[in-house]
């Protein structure tokens, strides 16, 4: 079994984004409602998130409730939005011992009013952290957020507050969720599905993508160690030769 232990701290992956897939199927096989996935799944982004401290890792994005998850069945959405309140009150702690900043990225206005207090009390409590940044996506869609980076940067053009010409990638950036976040180097997804399914489309522009054939709550510590061992296996060319890069 490889353990971090084993990962060289060589050409770790700077910033690590997970879709955490396939909760509700690890419950059906076992007999049990889609609710016990989830709760499952959320001892899983704790050790996760661990492991990711244990590694030194600045950034760790995670796929945590989506645009188009507004649709599921009531009570599996209120399910979710009750295991975000509760868990945020139980990782505060742990958070600040491992000098974690939460950070979020998303329609946050959207959430219900419990859930969107205590994130935004659990990320002020935590912003001076300097450790690794832990970003959750909730209420997020990337064609949404492209969208509306687009109608900013329109309106700015319109009020001749930024020129059409002096628009490029930088500014596009900025308009973006993710401004203050650097660009995704590994994107996992889980459960086998190999799909983006709408998440950071810009942000992975020139990520390494690993999909493993494991449902969320059976992630481990030693599935993620071989994902980042196939990542640093990985030669990262950026449109360059290999001669280029050696």
């Amino acid at each position: 079994m490889n353990t971090i232990a084993d990962i060289t701290e060589k050409n770790l992956p700077r910033h690590i984004a997970i879709i955490m897939d396939g909760n509700g199927r690890w419950a059906k096989q076992k007999g049990k409602f889609r609710v016990f996935g989830h709760e499952n799944g959320v001892k899983t982004v704790r050790t996760t998130v661990e492991n990711c401290v244990k590694l030194k890792i600045e950034y760790l994005t995670l796929y945590t409730f989506s645009t188009e998850n507004w649709k599921r069945p009531k009570l599996e959405v209120d399910t979710l939005m009750r295991l975000l309140v509760s868990s945020l009150k139980k990782e505060l702690k742990t958070f600040i011992k491992n000098d974690v900043r939460l950070n979020t990225i998303g329609d946050i206005d959207s959430l219900p009013d419990k859930a969107r207090k205590e994130l935004i009390e659990v990320m002020e409590k935590t912003r001076k952290n300097a450790g690794m940044t832990l970003t959750l996506a909730l209420s997020y869609g990337a064609r949404e957020e492209l969208k509306n980076a687009v109608k900013q940067i329109s309106t700015k053009v319109k009020n001749n507050i930024i020129s059409i010409e002096s628009i490029d990638e930088t500014i596009i950036n900025n308009h973006l969720y993710t401004h203050d976040l650097p660009d995704v180097d590994l994107l996992i997804r889980t459960s086998g599905e190999h799909r983006i399914s709408n998440f950071l489309l810009w942000q992975i522009a020139y990520a390494e993508l690993y999909f493993i054939d494991v449902f969320w709550p059976d992630f481990s510590e030693e599935h993620l160690v071989q994902a980042i061992q196939n990542y640093q296996n990985r030669e990262r060319r950026f449109g360059k030769t290999s001669e280029q890069l050696n």
